[in-house]
């Protein structure tokens, strides 16, 4: 009869062992599938890709003739540069909007924001 409980014991161990060892790899493919789920309906933006299309029109603004760039603001988000600030005249603002879509990455430019100033230089 001792026999039959140490057995009996052992199998509901042995069975208990078994149950909890499977409850972590349950655990790990509900947080994939959860993950799965919610990666396919969002898009993070990339801060550092716009960081650098950011500094790029920047920098492809000071080297353009024709442009005053320290009168110019650009930010950049998701692709889509923004310049603001004054422009010498509606050549120049044309000339900044062409200089900033050149750039790799710009998905579109926007420079409702930038004036033109009634005064010539």
């Amino acid at each position: 009869m001792r026999t039959n409980n140490v057995i009996r014991q052992s199998l509901i161990a042995a069975g208990l062992i078994a149950a909890f060892a499977v409850v972590p790899f349950a655990q790990v493919a509900a947080q994939d599938a959860a993950m799965q789920k919610s990666s396919d309906n969002q898009t993070v933006p990339d801060k550092t890709a716009d960081a650098w299309i950011t500094t790029k029109v920047k920098s492809e603004l000071a080297t353009t003739k024709g442009v005053s760039s320290t009168d110019l603001s650009v930010t950049t988000m998701d692709g889509v540069v923004t310049v603001t600030g004054t422009a010498t005249s509606a050549v120049e603002k044309t000339k900044v909007e062409h200089v900033a879509r050149k750039v790799k990455g710009v998905k579109s430019v926007d420079t409702s924001g930038l004036t033109v100033s009634d005064t010539a230089k």
